[in-house]
């Protein structure tokens, strides 16, 4: 019995024990964890949540402000041209000369670009004008002079008198929008004036095919129309990008697709015409290779002059550019583009690929050199410089620039005589060229000094 009770005894004590411990070990443990759960560890990640992501899209989509901002600072250009016709009934019936004077009126865009009355529109909405009127968004008109044209660029900058301060447009860096982005055309289509669509940039830096400059026009396919030109393409801030100026259509309405020149562009002609009264155009100093096949992802050096900016900055002839200042190039609008917002005298930063290898080069911009061109033969000609004289050991002449015809390149060449008859500028050989070219006399003789310095002749 003593036994039984002890047995007892050791068992009731073990369970206590056990009892114990289980409290001691266990529950306490897990109450521990539930009152103060272990800190997770922090990982940064590059992940948006949905719900934030789509806010800001929504936000993005809102064009109140933009269109609130562009509105009334976009202006009806109107234009009126006085034209002369003739009129064979008139000379029949012997009245007058057979001519007779009447109105054309031409209506477009334009953007106030400062307080004071500056206005940019498109050169072809005014071109051949007499008298340019200028209608704001509140209804009231004035008569605009006309401060500076650029053909090239279609661009023209106006200036009107108002006895306030007026709404306009600040710049925006066009170097920065993006392909994708969303963009507002505001102007005046079919007279319909306020008028404003919205789309997309579709693409950067197209060069229209048909058209006689090379350009670096920004796409979208934000609804523009007759009248739109020399309007406003904004961001969704209301800031200006570019100058609506062209449509890609064939029944001369939009059908999906615009251009408009961009704003670096546009601002840097203003500064140009207000400052100089021409453009300053800027020039690397070199021949691009013509990439038919498209399979050069930049542009081509095919020739540098010997006197170019570009030889003496450590460019030759071979080497690819990628970048300017660090914006990449794919092709020759591209490149244009970034040399029109740029000042002859300025340097830029050149990328280049040589040989596999990239390499930066510092290349101080050069002016344009008044070319002028023989168009019987699509020669580009200039006058000599003291130089040309020295090495080719003339004393009057004309230097071929660039030729049109790839099998009879005679770029670098000089015009000595045409039909034994010296030449003493390229506009004066140009004129006698192009008049010999379209005359019955098929036996004209061109005398020149080749690159050697060796006398040759071309007969036409």
């Amino acid at each position: 019995m003593k036994k039984f009770f002890g047995l007892l005894g050791m068992s009731i004590l073990g369970g206590v024990l056990t009892l114990v411990g289980y409290k001691t070990f266990f529950n306490d443990t897990v109450v521990i964890e539930r009152e103060m759960p272990s800190k997770m560890q922090t990982v940064q990640t590059s992940y948006n949540p949905a719900i934030n992501t789509i806010a800001d899209d929504v936000a993005s989509t809102d064009f109140t402000l933009a269109a609130e901002r562009s509105l009334n600072s976009v202006v009806h250009v109107k234009n009126t041209a006085i034209r002369t016709q003739s009129n064979p009934l008139d000379i029949f019936f012997g009245n007058r000369n057979g001519t007779r004077k009447f109105e054309q009126v031409g209506t477009g865009s334009g953007v106030i670009i400062s307080s004071d009355g500056y206005i940019v529109t498109n050169n072809h909405v005014i071109d051949s004008a007499n008298e340019i009127e200028i209608t704001l968004n509140n209804k009231k008109k004035y008569k605009a002079e006309l401060i500076g044209t650029d053909k090239s660029n279609d661009i023209a900058l106006l200036k009107i008198d108002a006895d306030i301060d007026l709404p306009y447009v600040p710049f925006a860096d066009s170097n920065n929008v993006k392909v994708g982005e969303w963009v507002l055309a505001v102007g005046n289509p079919y007279n319909l004036t306020s008028t404003v669509t919205a789309g997309i940039v579709s693409a950067k830096g197209r060069d229209l095919e048909g058209n006689g400059n090379i350009e670096s026009f920004i796409q979208t396919d934000a609804a523009v129309n007759p009248g739109n030109s020399g309007g406003a393409l904004v961001n969704i801030r209301g800031e200006l990008v570019g100058i609506n100026t062209a449509i890609s259509s064939k029944t001369g309405s939009f059908v999906g697709y615009s251009f408009a020149v961009p704003s670096n562009i546009a601002k840097k002609v203003v500064d140009d015409l207000l400052e100089f009264g021409a453009v300053q155009e800027a020039l690397i100093g070199f021949f691009p290779f013509e990439d038919k096949e498209g399979n050069i992802e930049g542009v081509k050096i095919a020739r540098i002059d010997e006197e170019s900016l570009a030889l003496k900055s450590g460019l030759k002839e071979g080497d690819i550019i990628t970048k300017i200042n660090n914006v990449k190039i794919t092709k020759f609008s591209e490149l244009k583009g970034q040399l029109t917002t740029k000042r002859p005298g300025d340097f830029v930063d050149v990328t280049i690929k040589r040989s596999g290898e990239l390499l930066n080069k510092k290349v101080k911009l050069s002016k344009r050199e008044k070319l002028i061109v023989a168009k019987s033969f699509g020669w580009q000609l200039k006058d000599l410089s003291e130089k040309d004289k020295k090495k080719s050991k003339v004393k009057k002449g004309v230097k071929i620039v660039r030729t049109a015809d790839e099998r009879n390149d005679l770029t670098g060449y000089i015009i000595t005589k045409i039909n034994d008859k010296e030449v003493n500028n390229a506009e004066e050989a140009a004129k006698l060229i192009d008049q010999l070219s379209s005359s019955r006399y098929a036996n004209n003789l061109i005398e020149l000094v080749n690159l050697k310095g060796e006398k040759e002749k071309f007969r036409f």
